[in-house]
């Protein structure tokens, strides 16, 4: 019987073994047969546009693997967890998209680097409803209505092959609804938060773009900037943000503030990717008047991406009223990284003009003709809005029925410390584009151009300017139509004084980010973007300090491919 016993006993080991051997051979052809090998898998908290088109055209994942993936990352951390808010609703007609694009590139090839990559747009870039999703700017007064057609910007991604993953949270109405209204809060998507400090202000309008690309929601994301609204979630969140010139990029189809000083722009981990991006957006629309009056050619803007871009070159720093901590309430530590950011430029063969001021700078802060445009622009290019809608549920077909509509629906539109819409009623009491407005409008120009940037280059025979991101950074370039170029520059100490930034958030807070912004005068994003790209690639600041761990999702392509 001990015998017997023995020889079963041994029998089964073998056989086990045996098996054992044979499963690992299985999941071993199985990685083999589908290119599950985590080498072959960047990871999609950093990864880029090149490193997914080249795990595409190896076969190791597809388009639907990215937009299933992304999809799963977003349910982790969107509404679940730290609830992060970055994501209004995803698109039912992704995965279908995404289909089409693999069957694509398997018989034609790839239209482009963006082709087969998921993109989010801020939720006041039109999509045609047909596709699932809706184009609110954050408003319930929207919810529903139905558009024309695509955005511009929207009708290039497509053509370039891009897949529209969703729609991402904002600043209701890009902030233009009242003063004392959070950063990244509207009503239908609720409060964004920052990824990097819980609570933390990811500012705006461009919220969920910000948060979104931070983390890895998603390839890259769309925003849109009339002061700021761009620059400054790009700053906060840890990215590099492209505001281009008024007229680059079409705005045909976004939600507007204002023609004379909206842009559309990408917001993404890297400059290669924003380059990439910006390339295939940028161009003239017969539907943007302002576009059909920028330069005849539109570059490849991945090809200004050099190393060097910074040898040689002269940066002035427009000290006056934009280094001032009392004038523009930054905390000091952003200063005194901002100097290192000199010094390192300088050892970059750039040859840094200090100071470099704006001959308008002292009247900049003072100026109220931004607010007057502002105004003005947004009662009537809104009105138009609504007016060209095919439809719209709520009955909202003006500005006036804006400010009746919220009133009306406070529980979803003005809940407790949400409620004001003093810009809008403000902007409802003027009456169209008068004397006043243009007289305005000039002097916006001459303070941010004539007398502010183009004065300060010429001045001194610059090739760019350059400023921490926070503060007064942008008013300059909204109120000139000029671009801005940001890329991360540092973090808050962990001893920074947290403040209220409103009834949900705090800013700053330690480890939150902010930027350095490159500037320009009208259509020099080439020049910008070289420069930026010297100073991304000799500091890689982005990569010192991740998101607080929560809010770092842990799907990965890994977990997706070869998993229906």
């Amino acid at each position: 019987m001990y015998t017997l016993n023995w020889w079963l006993s041994t029998f089964l080991t073998v056989l086990a073994c045996f098996q054992i051997v044979q499963g690992l051979a299985t999941v071993s052809d199985n990685q083999a047969a589908t290119g599950i090998q985590d080498t072959q898998f960047p990871d999609l908290y950093e990864a880029s546009i090149l490193e997914l088109q080249a795990g595409l055209d190896a076969g190791y994942f597809s388009s639907v693997d990215l937009v299933k993936v992304y999809f799963a990352r977003i349910e982790e951390v969107n509404l679940k967890g730290p609830a992060l808010r970055a994501i209004l609703e995803t698109n039912p007609s992704a995965l279908a998209q995404a289909a089409a694009m693999d069957k694509e590139r398997k018989l034609t090839g790839k239209r482009s680097d963006m082709h087969g990559i998921p993109i989010l747009l801020k939720d006041n870039i039109a999509t045609v409803a047909s596709e699932g999703m809706n184009t609110t700017a954050g408003s319930f007064s929207l919810l529903g209505s139905v558009v024309p057609e695509d955005a511009g910007v929207v009708k290039r991604l497509r053509k370039a092959g891009a897949i529209i993953l969703g729609k991402a949270n904002l600043s209701e109405f890009a902030h233009f609804r009242g003063n004392s209204l959070a950063s990244g809060w509207s009503g239908r998507g609720g409060q964004c938060t920052n990824a990097y400090f819980v609570n933390a202000d990811p500012c705006g309008s461009s919220s969920g773009s910000g948060v979104a690309a931070s983390i890895g929601l998603v390839t890259v994301t769309l925003g849109s900037e009339t002061d700021g609204s761009i620059t400054c979630p790009s700053s906060n969140n840890n990215l590099v943000g492209i505001k281009p010139t008024v007229g680059l990029v079409s705005r045909a189809g976004v939600i507007p503030i204002s023609e004379h000083q909206d842009t559309v722009g990408p917001m993404t981990r890297s400059l290669t990717d924003a380059a990439i991006v910006l390339s295939v957006i940028a161009g003239k629309d017969p539907n943007d008047n302002f576009t059909l009056a920028q330069p005849s050619i539109v570059p490849d803007f991945t090809k200004v991406l050099n190393k060097n871009a910074l040898k040689g070159k002269r940066i002035g720093v427009p000290r006056r009223v934009f280094l001032n901590d009392s004038i523009t309430g930054n905390d000091p530590s952003v200063n005194v990284a901002f100097e290192q950011a000199l010094k390192i430029m300088q050892s970059l063969g750039a040859t840094i003009i200090d100071p470099a001021d704006l001959p308008s700078a002292d009247e900049i802060p003072q100026s109220n003709n931004e607010t007057i445009v502002l105004d003005i622009d947004f009662k009537v290019q809104l009105d138009q809005y609504y007016a060209a809608l095919r439809k719209n549920p709520s009955g909202v077909r003006s500005l006036a029925d804006l400010i009746t509509f919220n009133d009306a629906h406070a529980n979803l539109e003005e809940p407790s410390g949400f409620e004001d819409q003093g810009i809008l009623i403000e902007s409802e009491a003027t009456t169209g584009r008068n004397a006043t407005f243009f007289h305005a409008l000039a002097f916006n120009k001459d303070l941010g151009a004539t007398r502010g940037i183009d004065a300060a280059l010429k001045a001194h025979k610059l090739d760019a300017l350059v400023l921490p991101a926070p503060g007064f950074t942008t008013v300059p370039a909204a109120i000139a139509g000029y671009p801005i170029v940001t890329v991360p520059l540092g973090f808050y100490p962990d001893d920074v004084v947290i403040q209220s930034a409103g009834p949900l958030t705090v800013y700053p807070a330690p480890g939150v980010p902010f930027g350095l912004s490159f500037l320009g005068t009208a259509f020099s994003e080439s020049e910008l973007i070289g420069l930026a790209f010297a100073y991304e690639q000799k500091t890689q600041t982005r990569l010192a300090r991740k998101a607080f761990s929560a809010a770092i999702p842990k799907t990965q392509l890994k977990d997706v491919v070869g998993r229906d």
